[in-house]
């Protein structure tokens, strides 16, 4: 495949998970340009969080000028007297580890619970401490809230692919199927009350901040609080859903919050694919995104239903979504 994607200068891909011990896909990305940001996360399925943080810093010994990433902390004791301590303990040594973030993942909301089977959401005051740290520190909060509003449908009613794919192969995180779970808004409200309570919070709004399914609530959420941005980490497909009916809303809220949006792709390197299998496929989604904002032409892509056309960004906006806007808000 032609790789379209290199425009001769230095991107971030803000938004992927090295989650095992190998350099193919960082010596990928210097061959084409990219530099990694790679964001731990306390997810079931993926290693713990300490392998998470050895394989991370192993890569970054070897490639520093490469690869950044963000820690997290556990919710596995949550409750106990010692746990914020530790957590504030695991934070602090991962920063001055080199970390440059802390991400939180959606088992706040989603599975946490207190004494009393209640679900415990991101604005609970057992956070507050953690918020105020990274506030008091001007280190960025990285936010998974919620899910994507497809997650409270059922299969048949979702609007991409991809999320009927997802929900069916995870069904305990399809809201749907499990109505006594905070809904939606649920979510949503919890985020905007944490980010109140923490006006000065540096806070990126991961997945478009699971407001993927309309630009316009993006804005909003943007114009409300100041200091957030979004990453378009798996949700890109969502924009071009969008853009098959209203290609303009879509191509104007790039432009107008073209200094709050970073790249990030979500890709899991965790061995499972061959080193010829990985390039293949990192080479297919880069040109993809790529043509999409790039491009203003017919195009169509493996998630979404119907065509629709690329956004043919001016070239300085697309520099900042892929380079300048990671850079920046995370100071790497």
């Amino acid at each position: 495949m032609k790789k379209e994607f290199n425009f001769g200068e230095e991107k971030i891909d803000a938004h992927v998970h090295f989650n095992g011990l190998r350099d193919d896909l960082i010596r990928y990305g210097i061959e084409n340009g990219f530099n990694f940001l790679s964001i731990n996360t306390d997810i079931p399925f993926f290693p713990s969080i300490d392998e998470q943080e050895k394989v991370i810093l192993k890569l970054k010994k070897e490639y520093p000028s490469h690869i950044n990433y963000a820690t997290t902390f556990s919710c596995k004791n949550w409750g106990n007297s010692t746990w914020l301590q530790e957590s504030l303990d695991r934070i602090k040594k991962s920063l001055d580890q080199g970390a440059i973030g802390v991400k939180i993942w959606k088992n706040i909301g989603m599975s946490l619970k207190d004494e009393a089977d209640n679900f415990v959401l991101v604005d609970h005051a057992s956070f507050d401490p953690i918020y105020d740290f990274l506030s008091q520190n001007n280190i960025p909060l990285l936010g998974h809230i919620g899910e994507p509003k497809n997650c409270w449908l059922p299969l048949d009613k979702m609007t991409v692919d991809q999320d009927r794919k997802y929900f069916a192969e995870h069904p305990e995180f399809h809201m749907y199927r499990l109505p006594h779970f905070p809904d939606y808004l649920d979510h949503i409200n919890a985020r905007d009350t944490m980010l109140s309570k923490h006006p000065n919070l540096h806070f990126v709004g991961l997945h478009l901040s699971s407001q993927e399914w309309e630009t316009n609530e993006v804005a909003k959420f943007l114009d409300t609080y100041p200091n957030t941005m979004v990453d378009l980490a798996e949700r890109i497909c969502h924009l071009q859903h969008q853009a098959v009916t209203d290609w303009k809303k879509v191509h104007d809220f790039m432009i107008k919050y073209q200094d709050r949006i970073i790249y990030g792709s979500d890709v899991i390197d965790n061995l499972s694919l061959s080193e010829d299998e990985l390039i293949s496929y990192m080479d297919g989604r880069y040109n993809m995104h790529w043509n999409f904002f790039t491009k203003d032409e017919a195009m169509s892509a493996p998630k979404v239903s119907s065509g629709f056309n690329g956004l043919g960004l001016p070239m300085q906006v697309v520099r900042k979504i892929y380079t300048g806007n990671a850079s920046g808000f995370y100071s790497i």
